[in-house]
């Protein structure tokens, strides 16, 4: 049914109005009020052309979230995102693009859903490969050793790494508080091409409707950060090269959001204010710099990432919120 047969139908019902038609309308004025009026308070960040030999990206981690944790001895600095949310994040900074002089280790199923094929010489689907089911993510210490073995594994490639943290699902003591939530098991089935539905509503749902209160959801979110930040820290420790900690978005937690002044939660693409956009930029010193070599694509990588794959990816993004039902 198109919006205008939709309009016609439910012309004179107002619970369609208030539940459908203005927040529909709302969501969409606002996207285009942020696109037009934000102004870059940092840096614009054009990741791929920035100094770095290894680039560790933390999911959903603020700039002022970071700054309050950060416990790297280097200056924090910051960069604006080319994106508030994952998808955009992946698109604006590859699509399109060819960068065969660098390998991406990647915990976010989101990466295969993008059609993003041929433009790193490996991706290393560590979701595909070490996906905690109880968890409905992948464990960061998990990521830590997987990025460990493919930094040995191609020493002249540029190295990229997402982890999944500090996006939901919190996976420390303070998400006992909050209760069962959803994980990335969405996204996770959706790649492997299984039906892709949330088992439980996403904190951020739970914190808009009243469920969980901001104070609990705050505690659980930035011990996500902690214990990310320990792996991660470990992980720099190996690196003998230029290191940069940054992230692809930030997150809303309930800020006020122009034109309207309303409440908003999570990350909605489109939507532009710095604590979606502004993100942590930490450049840490190694010893040398690599001899980096670009050379084609690894056989493995292919463009028919799809059917069972397809499903494995929407599997793992409804776990971490990214696809509604």
């Amino acid at each position: 049914m198109s919006k205008f047969e939709l309009l016609l139908k439910n012309f004179y019902n107002p619970f369609w109005w208030k539940d459908m038609a203005i927040p529909y309308i709302q969501k969409n004025l606002t996207k285009k009020y942020s696109e037009f009026r934000y102004s870059e308070s940092a840096p614009v960040c054009e990741l791929m052309s920035e100094d770095w030999d290894n680039l560790i990206i933390l999911d959903a981690c603020r700039y002022d979230q970071f700054e309050s944790l950060n416990s790297f001895s280097s200056d924090l600095e910051s960069r604006n995102s080319l994106g508030s949310a994952t998808p955009e994040f992946l698109r604006e900074n590859f699509a399109g693009k060819t960068y065969h002089d660098t390998v991406y280790v990647t915990a976010n199923p989101m990466y295969r859903t993008q059609g993003l094929n041929d433009v790193f010489h490996d991706v290393v689907d560590v979701w595909e490969l070490e996906w905690d089911s109880e968890r409905r993510t992948v464990l960061p210490e998990t990521m830590k050793e997987r990025t460990l073995e493919t930094y040995r594994d191609y020493p002249n490639k540029r190295l990229i790494a997402h982890f999944m943290q500090p996006h939901y699902p919190f996976i420390g003591e303070a998400a006992d508080v909050i209760g069962d939530h959803a994980g990335y098991e969405f996204a996770y089935r959706q790649v492997q091409g299984q039906d892709a539905i949330r088992d439980d509503p996403t904190v951020w749902s739970l914190l808009e409707d009243g469920k969980v209160n901001e104070e609990s959801v705050w505690k659980a979110y930035n011990e996500n950060l902690n214990i990310v930040l320990g792996h991660v820290e470990n992980l720099v420790e190996d690196f003998s090269e230029k290191t940069v900690v940054t992230s692809d978005h930030g997150n809303l937690v309930g800020e006020r959001v122009l034109p309207f002044g309303s409440r908003q939660y999570g990350h909605p693409v489109g939507v532009y204010t710095d604590a979606l956009r502004k993100v942590p930029w930490v450049e840490i010193e190694g010893n040398r710099r690599k001899e980096v070599k670009s050379e084609p694509p690894e056989d493995h990588i292919t463009d028919d990432h799809t059917t069972e794959a397809d499903s494995t990816v929407t599997d793992r993004l409804a776990d971490l919120g990214y696809v509604d039902q």
